[in-house]
């Protein structure tokens, strides 16, 4: 890909999730990142290093204490020569280390602010797991396998600063951002919420050749949605296919011979990853 945004430099101040993986994207598009970290370090750092390790692959890490002046002035000289600042705190927070107006301070300096929620909400506390059962995207009692708002976090979080530099090359100045998780939540439950996915329905299990199942020796996934698709499928199974009868025709083979029936007749078949 090219470097895109060569000589850009942003500065995070973001651990966890949504920060680290917005900055990871800026990097492959050429930023030169700064990552800041406490003392104590980033707590994904911990939970899952592999990808911690995956995601600062690119970036400077610097550990400053931000309660200790000689520190508070270093970011400073950071920030004054920076073109984006991303932080993923809540706002109470950001007023105490002194950065809530860091757009006044740096002129030109861009500030992406990832908070859980906005308004008279703004800090109260949140995560990824009560930003989706708010909005539909769980099936309890299980655990999400996927960070949906965290990862459409991350993705605004990007967009957004791409926005503020598109700004600043028309205005001179840097703007101030928010991206706010639980909007981000929000937007995705809208498939349960319109009826596209959740139980019964047409992507939760109505449609038989759009599902999961079991194959001699582990799940497969068949994507076969469009008329096309399904037509491959009826003619596999000699009638109009049903969860039944789909259920016994996959069960007769391997994933193997699945996966390349897929690729021999052109229908959209796939082994379930089990991690």
């Amino acid at each position: 890909m090219p470097h895109l945004l060569d000589g850009i430099h942003v500065v995070s101040l973001a651990p966890n999730l949504p920060g680290p993986l917005a900055a990871a994207r800026l990097s492959h598009l050429g930023a030169r990142v700064t990552k800041i970290e406490p003392p104590a370090g980033d707590p994904l750092a911990t939970v899952a290093p592999g990808w911690y390790a995956e995601l600062i692959a690119r970036q400077q890490v610097t550990v400053l204490d931000l309660k200790a002046p000689a520190d508070r002035a270093h970011l400073d000289e950071t920030l004054a020569t920076a073109d984006l600042l991303i932080t993923a705190m809540r706002p109470s927070a950001l007023r105490r280390l002194g950065l809530a107006d860091a757009t006044t301070t740096f002129p030109r300096l861009g500030h992406v602010e990832i908070v859980g929620f906005d308004g008279d909400l703004e800090d109260t506390p949140g995560h990824d797991l009560t930003y989706q059962a708010a909005h539909g995207t769980l099936t309890p009692p299980v655990m999400p396998t996927v960070p949906v708002a965290d990862l459409l976090g991350a993705e605004r979080a990007v967009s957004e600063s791409l926005l503020i530099l598109l700004d600043r090359a028309r205005s001179g100045r840097g703007l101030r951002r928010r991206v706010v998780l639980d909007h981000a939540a929000a937007d995705a439950g809208a498939a349960v919420r319109h009826g596209l996915t959740g139980p019964g329905a047409p992507l939760g299990g109505a449609i038989a050749t759009y599902g999961i199942y079991d194959a001699a020796d582990g799940p497969v996934a068949l994507g076969a949605l469009e008329p096309h698709f399904a037509a491959r499928v009826r003619d596999l199974v000699g009638e109009n296919p049903t969860r039944a009868n789909l259920a016994h025709l996959f069960s007769g083979h391997p994933v193997a011979h699945w996966e390349a029936l897929g690729e021999r007749d052109d229908i959209p078949v796939t082994g379930v990853a089990t991690r």
